[in-house]
């Protein structure tokens, strides 16, 4: 297996088990804590944007760390 097969076996394994967390501990509260249909809906569309926020946090800390890297060692 090459560096570059490994790279994305690990970002595809990272990627599938942060959704399936997500969806653990985020949307199925969400869903099960309303009883009405569109209660539900609203929930899940703020379950999204709480997903977009931790995406983006997740991408500043990525970029963060690659633009101070060569400064870190």
């Amino acid at each position: 297996m090459t560096n570059t097969e490994l790279t994305y076996l690990i970002a595809g394994v990272t990627a599938v088990l942060s959704v399936g967390l997500w969806a653990w501990l985020v949307v199925t509260p969400a869903f099960r804590a309303y009883a009405g249909w569109w209660q539900r809906t609203l929930a899940m569309v703020m379950s999204l944007y709480v997903l977009a926020a931790m995406l983006g946090a997740g991408a500043l800390v990525g970029a963060l760390f690659l633009w101070y890297y060569d400064r870190l060692g």
